[in-house]
């Protein structure tokens, strides 16, 4: 679609996709009431500023020793975070908790139009900054391990380049880093499209509606018939259904990205791979793969069109890191997206997360 077309979209394109925005809100509060919100394990905030909540998570009558190591979760930037902590059986949060960590969670936040220059720089190397510094006035240690899931694993990458004695080690799952026409189900969608600045331009906080039907013409398997399938097989497993239910509810509840932030990964990252290439630039710093020192363990799933290995595995490959490993996740039933199964798989909490904990603590 040519830039021109984004210029004349105007204010009453815009505004319908933002009405859709909250119709999507409002299907998500219907599940809700149906019984199909999160579980969610107690929290409070420790830590606010404009885009930003840090929480931190405890299991009342279940205390933190003071000198036990800390987890700073990096979600994706587009919808709410409880897919971290979606229901006690299928909580990350809840077994990091259980391994004795310090569980913080950085929440992004919805920002208002007059916000839409919040970019990289902020949401990588500010925000995140500032969420480790909070948790060593916390009490907390002043080295984390930090772990981040999709556009989220995008953000914990590039901060634990830019800041390498920060962090303990550094956790990837399904994370796009690499990006070819091999490795990205995108790329088509972003060379037809000249520059994603008048789209920003047109929204000033893309909508996440608009997100979502981007991705549903990228990679359609992903995006809908993998859903409806594991629709029908969750049917005769309530539990599986159960999860497929409450993902279905996470799906609507988006928030969109600010302009700037939408231009910087697409023209930065989809369209030059600059990340990959080590021609980033976030603070005024550079930053790409060899800058990222710490130990990392990444998980790929190897059947996905979304994420494929190669969207991964050469930036994995590619980083300083001395101690590294690669985790293969192969799907569950129940889990609506597949995307998200790692966080929300029976099979993933059964096999990967424990194979995550016995890496972290050397037994690997």
């Amino acid at each position: 679609m040519q830039a021109s077309n984004w210029n004349t979209m105007g204010t009453l394109g815009a505004q319908a996709l933002k009405d859709m925005d909250r119709s999507r809100r409002a299907r998500g509060d219907m599940l809700d009431r149906a019984g199909y919100g999160p579980q969610q394990t107690p929290s409070t905030t420790l830590y606010s500023e404009p885009g930003l909540n840090l929480r931190r998570y405890g299991v009342p009558g279940e205390p933190t020793a003071a000198d036990a190591p800390a987890v700073l979760i990096v979600p994706a930037p587009i919808k709410r975070p409880y897919i971290w902590d979606l229901a006690p059986d299928v909580s990350v949060v809840r077994r990091w908790l259980e391994r004795g960590y310090r569980v913080y969670l950085a929440e992004w936040v919805a920002l208002p139009d007059t916000h839409d220059h919040f970019g990289l720089d902020d949401y990588a190397d500010h925000l995140l900054a500032a969420c480790r510094r909070a948790i060593v006035a916390d009490g907390g240690p002043d080295r984390v391990v930090i772990a981040g899931h999709s556009l989220g694993g995008i953000l914990t990458a590039i901060h634990s380049g830019l800041y390498p004695d920060a962090i303990d080690a550094t956790i990837l799952l399904e994370s796009p880093l690499h990006f070819t026409p091999a490795s990205s189900c995108f790329a088509r969608l972003v060379d037809a499209t000249p520059h994603a600045r008048p789209i920003a331009d047109a929204f000033r906080q893309v909508p996440g509606v608009f997100l979502n039907m981007m991705s549903a013409l990228a990679e359609p398997q992903a995006f809908q018939w993998e859903r409806w399938t594991d629709r029908m097989l969750s049917l005769a497993d309530p539990q599986a259904l159960a999860t497929h239910m409450r993902v279905e509810r996470w799906t609507h509840d988006e928030f969109p990205l600010p302009g700037r932030l939408f231009t910087d990964i697409v023209e930065s990252l989809y369209r030059h791979d600059a990340l990959m290439q080590g021609e980033l630039t976030v603070g005024g710093r550079t930053v790409g793969p060899r800058d990222l020192k710490a130990p990392l363990l990444s998980v790929v799933d190897p059947r996905s069109k979304l994420i494929p290995p190669a969207a991964m595995i050469p930036f994995h490959e590619a980083t300083s890191s001395e101690r590294k490993r690669v985790l293969h996740y192969e799907g569950d039933v129940g889990v609506n997206l597949q995307h998200v199964g790692v966080l929300v798989g029976r099979s993933a909490h059964a096999r990967i997360w424990p194979a995550i904990f016995d890496w972290l603590d050397g037994r690997d």
